[in-house]
C-alpha cells in the first residue's frame, strides 16, 4: 500500500490551507490523504476522562471541518482521518514516519499557529525523516499557477516554477530528486539556485577557487552546478531546468528566488548538535520568510 500524504489539522486557517494543499498534492501523487489531529490528553482521573471526552468531540469537529474543506475543493481525493494523542511534536513525527509527505500549516513571519506554536513545528522539521511541507494561511490552488492572460488568478494555466535551493558542498540526491519529481508532477520548470560568497583571504589555500576574480569564480560555480545536475537532467529529460548561481548570503538569495514560485525545496541534514536536532539558518529563513509552500527534505 502506498504511503499517504498526511496533513496535520487543528482548526486554524493555516491548517485548513495545509489540508487543501495536501489534497492537491495527494491527487498529483495518486495517493490517499490522511488528516491527523493531535490531542494532548492523558487520562489520570475522572475529571481527566471527562476532559478527554471533550477533546475527542472537539477533534471530531476539527477533522470534519477539514474534510469538508478538502472535499469542496477536491471531491475525488480519498480522505481518511485520525486522532492521535500528544505531545504534539512526537505525535506528528510518528505520523511523518508513515507519510509520503507530511504537510503542516505555517504563519511564516507571524510565527506558527495552533499546535504548531514555536518549537513544535521546528521540532518536527528538525527531526522528521520524511519530507515536511509548510503551507501559509491563505494559500489557494490558483497561487500555484501562472496568471491568466488578463492577469487574473487561474487554475487552468501552467504551474509556476519549482525552486530548489542547493548547496554544492552537500548536494544530496534526496533533495534533488524531490525537486525534480515535484516539477515533473506539475509539468513545471525547475529553477535551481546556488548562492556563493567570496572566501576571506585568510581562509584560502594554494590553488583554491577563491584566488580567482568574481566572474571567474561565478563561472566555476556554474560549472560545478551543471555537473551535479547532469545525471538528473538525463533522468528527467522532459523537465526544463534553469540553473542560477548568485553571489550573496544563501538565506537572502533563496528568499528572493522563491518569490512567485509554486514550491520551494530545501534540504535539511539530520544530525544531533550540542543542543539536539535543529534547523540550519537557510532552512530557518525559508520557513519564516518565504511566501510559497516550503518543502524541507531530510538527508544524512
Amino acid at each position: 500500500m502506498l504511503a499517504p500524504v498526511i496533513a496535520g489539522v487543528d482548526g486554524s486557517a493555516e491548517s485548513l490551507a495545509a489540508a487543501a494543499w495536501a489534497a492537491r498534492e495527494a491527487e498529483r501523487r495518486d495517493r490517499a490523504l490522511r488528516l491527523v489531529h493531535v490531542r494532548n490528553w492523558s487520562p489520570r482521573s475522572a475529571e481527566g476522562e471527562y476532559a478527554g471526552a471533550v477533546q475527542r468531540s472537539q477533534a471530531r469537529r476539527v477533522l470534519r471541518q477539514a474534510e469538508e474543506h478538502v472535499r469542496e475543493a477536491r471531491s475525488g481525493v480519498r480522505v481518511h482521518d485520525e486522532q492521535m494523542e500528544g505531545p504534539a511534536t512526537q505525535a506528528l513525527l510518528r505520523a511523518a514516519e508513515r507519510a509520503d509527505v507530511l504537510v503542516l500549516g505555517s504563519r511564516g513571519l507571524s510565527g506558527l499557529a495552533g499546535f504548531l506554536v514555536g518549537s513544535v513545528a521546528l521540532g518536527v522539521v528538525a527531526r522528521a525523516t520524511r519530507p515536511v511541507v509548510l503551507v501559509r494561511a491563505g494559500e489557494e490552488a490558483a497561487d500555484e499557477h501562472l496568471p491568466a492572460e488578463d492577469g487574473s488568478a487561474s487554475t487552468r494555466t501552467g504551474y509556476r516554477d519549482v525552486v530548489l535551493g542547493i548547496g554544492l558542498d552537500e548536494a544530496c540526491d534526496e533533495v534533488i530528486e524531490f525537486a525534480f519529481e515535484a516539477a515533473r508532477l506539475r509539468r513545471a520548470r525547475l529553477r535551481v539556485v546556488h548562492a556563493w560568497q567570496a572566501p576571506l583571504p585568510l581562509g584560502l589555500g594554494p590553488g583554491e577557487i577563491g584566488l580567482m576574480n568574481d566572474p571567474q569564480r561565478a563561472e566555476e560555480w556554474q560549472g560545478f552546478l551543471s555537473a551535479v545536475l547532469q545525471v538528473w537532467r538525463d533522468k528527467y529529460p522532459e523537465i526544463e531546468v534553469a540553473e542560477t548561481v548568485v553571489e550573496g548570503r544563501a538565506r537572502s538569495v533563496l528568499v528572493r528566488a522563491a518569490t512567485g514560485a509554486s514550491l520551494l525545496a530545501v534540504g535539511h541534514r539530520i544530525a544531533e548538535g550540542p543542543l539536539g536536532p535543529h534547523t540550519g539558518p537557510v532552512t530557518h529563513a525559508a520557513i519564516h520568510h518565504v511566501g510559497c509552500p516550503v518543502a524541507v527534505v531530510p538527508h544524512e
